[in-house]
């Protein structure tokens, strides 16, 4: 599995509405061909920077069929407006797992 790694930066006080934009995508993301996971980190040491973690079968089911469809365009217009710069996005994939679960978020 590939995992995207968007970094995302925004503006502090529309934190809550950007949380609940993104919560609102995940059917657009659970029903896009190839992903498997999708998570939104926010950075502890600077609040106005979350980490958006997308699991995906390969780069292609992301960069080709997620983000040449109607539901990029759909995610897209309900957070670009939060942005207060360009997010960066990078693509990883695990190499070999030492120890421990996975950690798990808060739920909500």
């Amino acid at each position: 599995m590939i995992i995207e790694i968007a970094e995302l930066t925004i503006d502090v006080e529309r934190a809550d509405a950007f949380e609940q934009a993104v919560a609102s995508c995940a059917p657009l993301f659970r029903a896009a061909k190839g992903c498997r996971s999708m998570a939104l980190q926010r950075v502890i040491e600077d609040p106005t920077r979350y980490h958006l973690l997308v699991g995906w079968d390969s780069v292609e089911d992301h960069m080709v069929h997620f983000r040449e469809s109607e539901a990029f365009q759909s995610w897209r217009a309900a957070v670009s407006g939060f942005f207060v710069a360009p997010p960066t996005v990078v693509h990883g994939e695990t190499r070999a797992h030492f120890f421990g679960a996975t950690p798990r978020s808060p739920a909500p």
